[in-house]
């Protein structure tokens, strides 16, 4: 297994699952409340969508876990649902139900490498084993405080952990700092060069808030397939 190559041992007792998933989204000022509401609403959908009830279903074991977390900036990052095995509709369900419930917790600046190294802590206390770890992060713009997120991913990558982005274009630059959401080169280029990375790795892009449903559910079924297949 890559996580027991790079030295990680699962914790003992742990029970057997195709992935573990860690979905970290952002909620950074960028983030108004009704983009915040979209990109909740649009991760507790998928988990009720029937596609991905299915693909973890077809797994060789047929289970997940998950742990969602919210991130902004360098001192904010919350777990909103931590670990659950998902397996049918109704542990997806609860999954649901839980993160649809939960207040947001804040809106501050944009640090990815933190929120990256928030991530990797997560999977020490997940109480499962897995061939595959998987960070999933999704955000609208570039990183702007904390470290950098390069250093944070090359870390995580020598952990056997992969990390894939899901990019919410803004259809204008944000006033106070066009760069942080339209960078040079585009910024699913950005994340491609400096977020993502791992055995795997890949970039979606959400063309807005409005399509973030639409990409979580096309990006967690290609987590979840890619997690179940030999081929790993």
């Amino acid at each position: 297994f890559l996580a027991l190559a790079a030295g990680w041992a699962p914790p003992v007792n742990a029970q057997t699952v195709d992935l573990q998933l860690v979905l970290a989204a952002d909620v950074s000022r960028s983030v108004d409340e009704g983009e915040f509401r979209l990109q909740r609403d649009g991760y507790a959908a998928a988990f009720s969508d029937p596609r991905v009830i299915r693909a973890i279903r077809s797994g060789q074991l047929g289970r997940i876990a998950v742990c969602y977390l919210e991130w902004s900036g360098e001192w904010a990052q919350k777990v909103i649902v931590d670990w659950t095995v998902i397996n049918d509709e109704e542990t997806a369900g609860v999954f649901a139900d839980q993160l649809s419930k939960a207040p947001r917790p804040f809106a501050e600046r944009t640090a990815i490498g933190t929120a990256i190294d928030y991530a990797v802590e997560q999977f020490a206390r997940s109480g499962q084993q897995s061939q595959r770890r998987t960070i999933d992060v999704s955000g609208d713009g570039t990183n702007t405080n904390g470290k950098h997120p390069t250093t944070a991913r090359d870390a995580a990558v020598a952990q056997g952990i992969t990390i894939n982005g899901l990019v919410i274009l803004s259809p204008e630059p944000m006033p106070w700092n066009a760069w942080h959401t339209h960078p040079p080169g585009g910024l699913e280029n950005y994340y491609r060069e400096n977020v993502v990375g791992g055995p795997g790795a890949f970039v979606l892009v959400a063309e807005d808030f409005n399509s973030f449903a639409y990409a979580i559910v096309n990006k967690l079924i290609r987590e979840i397939a890619d997690a179940g297949s030999d081929t790993q």
